[in-house]
């Protein structure tokens, strides 16, 4: 008999990146559908903004005039910013608006944590076949969060591509680089890490994959080589930023004046509303397959130690979901296998529509998430708007500001930006901006020309689709009314 023909180009590149491409495409769709970011990313943003338009004119960095409550590292920003400057070149010398600029940069960071994660998913294949490496991706691509979350530049997704670095090392029985994978992640990108590295790093100590002094010196030469200078540099004073955000957090627990949450409100509801049908499977996974226990139980610890700071948010967490993803695939590959014996197919029908209700939760989630930044849908809106070549100035609110609108949204001459703060309603009509993007409906001197509306909350209702999006008006834009050239142009007003 003649041997099979050998693959096509195209067949081999499905077969050795198809999964992958399905994450990226997923994660690129995401990306470009809501390109703008929030006030959670507003320093990575700012400060890749800067590194690419700014470059060594330190005097010109955002991060100086806003500091924030607490310092960032600008590595990660530094390292992204350097990974996309060949396409942001090639976007100056053309004129691309620098919008896309940003889009390029979410990208280049998307498909840092997406091959972080591949290298995670080839090590599930390895150890525990193909069947399971498909339902890690099926459920990781019908789950919103972390292919969302994977393209912006938070401190948690940055230490998330070191997280999933020291799962694969994990995986392939690389402890000690796992160990510094970890520690990356926590003294460099995020504090909150720590207990990750603590909680693996004692399973680890206990099941003897090293000794004590092995552990010990390779956190010492690791920690040396990560506290580096150039933050140092970036923030004209010496300092290792994530200890004071380790500091204000969870010694002086400031950043319970955000809000807080009841202690067990990550297993309750946001690893519920994140994982889907993967959280009940997770748990059946760890039932069905005891080889996945080591490795569920000490991330598992990581969360309930997170649990008792206040202020919870699920991308503090965000980086136990793919290990939960292993567990929850194992129990759907056990159901899978078994598809076709009594009683084992009621379980297979059932976690089919499970599968159908978590993508149908997850596509409301993103039409609720498209419509969460209308300061940067006003921002558009009114470049749009007003094509003169005259020049004008806008003033953006806080509100505006953290609902989208950074650095990268800004236009050239003859735009000019204001984010002056505690500017009184009334001192409005006494300054000469041309336009304002703010949350009041209502302010002297100025005509409201139009406003943008964004999420305010979901309403269950009988018929198809049983979900609908209620959205209320969220950014006024308003008009200097002592300029004749803008009450000139035509605007669709406010309701």
């Amino acid at each position: 008999m003649a041997p099979p023909p050998p693959p096509t180009p195209a067949a081999r590149i499905l077969r050795d990146y198809g999964w992958d491409l399905l994450l990226g495409s997923i994660a690129a769709f995401y990306a470009v559908m809501v390109p703008y970011t929030k006030v959670e990313e507003s320093f990575n943003v700012q400060a890749i903004h800067d590194i690419l338009y700014h470059n060594h004119h330190i005097d010109k960095y955002d991060h100086l005039e806003f500091p924030g409550v607490v310092p960032r590292t600008f590595i990660g920003a530094l390292v992204i910013s350097l990974l996309s400057s060949p396409a942001i070149l090639m976007m100056r010398i053309f004129h691309v608006p620098k919008v896309y600029s940003l889009l390029a940069v979410r990208l280049m960071l998307g498909c840092v944590t997406l091959t972080t994660l591949r290298l995670f998913r080839v090590e599930i294949k390895r150890k525990y076949g193909r069947h399971v490496e498909a339902f890690f991706v099926i459920l990781t691509a019908i789950q919103f969060h972390v292919l969302f979350y994977s393209t912006r530049p938070l401190p948690n997704i940055l230490a998330l591509a070191f997280v999933n670095l020291a799962y694969s090392f994990w995986f392939k029985g690389n402890f000690l680089c796992t160990l510094q994978a970890l520690i990356v992640a926590a003294v460099v990108f995020r504090c909150d890490m720590v207990l990750l590295l603590g909680t693996i790093g004692i399973a680890l100590l206990l099941s003897r994959s090293f000794s004590l002094l092995e552990a010990v010196k390779c956190c010492i030469s690791t920690v040396l080589v990560c506290i580096v200078l150039v933050d140092s540099i970036m923030w004209q004073r010496i300092l290792w930023p994530e200890f004071e955000v380790f500091w204000f957090n969870s010694v002086l627990n400031r950043s319970s004046e955000w809000g807080t949450h009841s202690i067990h409100w990550y297993f309750t509801s946001a690893l519920p509303r994140s994982m889907l049908v993967a959280y009940p499977l997770c748990l059946v996974g760890a039932l069905l397959d005891r080889r996945i226990v080591p490795y569920v139980l000490p991330v598992a610890l990581f969360v309930v130690l997170y649990s008792k700071l206040p202020h919870k948010e699920l991308r503090f967490i965000i980086a136990s979901i793919p290990m939960f993803n292993v567990s929850a695939s194992l129990a759907a590959g056990r159901i899978y296998n078994n598809r076709k014996k009594s009683g084992w197919n009621f379980l297979y029908v059932l976690m089919l529509g499970a599968f159908l209700v978590s993508l149908g939760y997850s596509a409301v989630t993103f039409m609720a998430s498209y419509s969460n930044y209308p300061g940067g849908h006003a921002l558009k809106a009114l470049h749009e708007a007003d094509s003169s070549v005259k020049e004008k100035t806008v003033h953006i609110d806080a509100f505006t500001a953290m609902s989208g609108v950074s650095r990268f949204c800004e236009n050239e001459n003859p735009w000019r930006y204001s984010k002056e703060e505690d500017i009184s309603i009334e001192e409005y009509q006494r300054r000469n901006f041309t336009y304002l993007l703010n949350e009041h409906r209502y302010i002297s001197g100025y005509k409201c020309l139009f406003a943008v509306e964004g999420f305010s909350r979901a309403k269950i209702q009988p018929g198809i689709p049983p979900i609908s999006l209620v959205k209320v008006p969220k950014v006024f834009a308003h008009g200097n009314t002592r300029d004749p050239d803008i009450l000139s142009l035509d605007w669709p007003g406010c309701p």
